[in-house]
């Protein structure tokens, strides 16, 4: 190579198998000189050459094609393009027909130009509760600490208004205080009937004693007046006179005295005395705590207030009862789905409408009419399984009554959650 080329524009040299025909020799090449096969090969920087192009590799697809294929499904879901519906059709297939819990199902549109015409149905979520309200007994007022001692029913019982349901620990003490009471009125009553014949008899010694002063004053008088004719003829002395008149005085005083004491007895009767009236009183305030021992008494009963069946028992033999009461009572043969409507729909929902209500936990349908309407919006308070639905909806309550035989299905589930769809006129007038 010749001196002072660059190195950029040396030449590699590089042997490699040659044609015959790359062997000739030149015209003009002299005649000792060998001509070898040499290939040039230029390594010089060309800034127009381009770089070698790396491999593509498809794996990096893969996370991509992994996202489209839920997105896509999640799209076709929602918008349902005519190709995937012309598919179903083709196939027979219904949206959601593979679960029992569709999110996809396919929906009637009103045809057009009546896009606004309301669902001819207005569903909500209710219970099935009796007609009549349910009662929880509690112990009676004043029954303090008492403890479930006795209890008579079980749940599913009916009962009669009045029938002992429940005895309470406190009813021995209660006994014996009616029994106390009870004795006291004897002994009042005894004291009465002896006062009053203390008063009889009385009211005949001053009788007796009011006749015996007459006849001792008629006795004195006549003395009397015998010493005053034998004075006038001078055969007694004035001191026995004196004395006869001192006889006569005493026998008059006498006289009113008894006859005081006789017409107590005449102006008022017996019962009338003031120790008859006493003994009455003291008979009447023992009567009236043997009333208030026999009303203490009860206290130790829980009682059927009227007729119904036992939906329930809240506590057991030897328990204090709390909060919640003793037991729930209600009437069952006639029941009733309360519904929860939203205030949006309420304005389609009227008096008569045909209701059918159904639920997991029975077969069939139960049916029904609006009754009751209420008219305070208030807070959603029964809700549904899904954990998405919404807790704070505004509603109305609308009280459905169940026919006959609804009502006797009905009444197996009380408090039961169900869904009851009213039957509402396709042109509802708000």
């Amino acid at each position: 190579m010749p001196r002072g080329t660059s190195p950029a524009a040396r030449i590699e040299v590089k042997t490699r198998p040659m044609a015959d025909t790359d062997t000739k020799k030149p015209a003009d090449a002299p005649a000792g000189e060998i001509i070898l096969p040499l290939e040039v090969i230029d390594r010089a920087p060309d800034a127009d050459r381009k770089r070698p192009r790396r491999r593509f590799r498809p794996i990096f697809l893969l996370p991509l094609v992994l996202l489209l294929i839920p997105t896509g499904g999640v799209l076709g879901m929602y918008f349902q393009p005519t190709g995937l519906q012309r598919f179903f059709q083709t196939f027979g297939l219904t949206p959601g027909g593979g679960t029992e819990t569709p999110i996809a199902i396919a929906v009637e549109r009103p045809p057009e130009g009546d896009a606004a015409a309301p669902v001819p149905m207005v569903v909500g979520l209710g219970r099935l509760v009796p007609q009549t309200d349910i009662r929880t007994l509690a112990p009676p007022f004043g029954a303090g600490d008492a403890r479930i001692a006795e209890l008579n029913v079980r749940e599913g019982d009916q009962v009669a208004s009045g029938d002992v349901l429940a005895v309470l620990d406190n009813r021995g003490a209660l006994e014996q205080a009616v029994a106390t009471a009870r004795a006291n009125v004897e002994v009042r009553t005894a004291t009465l009937a002896q006062t009053r014949r203390n008063t009889e008899s009385a009211a005949a010694e001053a009788e007796a004693g009011l006749q015996k002063a007459q006849a001792a004053l008629t006795n004195a008088q006549a003395e009397f007046d015998r010493y005053q004719t034998l004075f006038e003829r001078g055969i007694v002395t004035r001191a026995a006179l004196d004395q006869r008149r001192s006889t006569l005085d005493q026998a008059t005083q006498e006289v009113e005295r008894a006859a005081a004491t006789a017409s107590r007895y005449e102006r008022n009767g017996t019962d009338d005395q003031v120790d008859v009236t006493v003994a009455k009183r003291n008979l009447d305030a023992a009567l009236a705590d043997l009333e208030r021992a026999r009303a203490d008494l009860e206290k130790a009963f829980i009682r059927a207030p009227a007729d119904g069946t036992v939906i329930a028992i809240h506590v057991r033999e030897g328990e204090k009862p709390g909060t919640s009461g003793v037991l729930d009572l209600g009437d069952i043969s006639a029941m009733t789905a309360e519904v929860e409507i939203y205030q949006s729909d309420i304005r389609r929902v009227s008096l008569g409408q045909s209701v059918i209500v159904t639920a997991d936990a029975f077969e069939g349908e139960l049916t029904g009419t609006v009754a009751d309407i209420g008219l305070e919006v208030g807070r959603q308070t029964i809700v549904g399984d899904d954990p998405a639905a919404n807790t704070d909806a505004r509603v109305i309550t609308v009280n459905v009554d169940l026919d006959e035989e609804s009502s006797q299905i009905a009444a197996r589930f009380i408090n039961l959650e169900v869904l009851a769809r009213i039957e509402t006129d396709a042109r509802a007038t708000p």
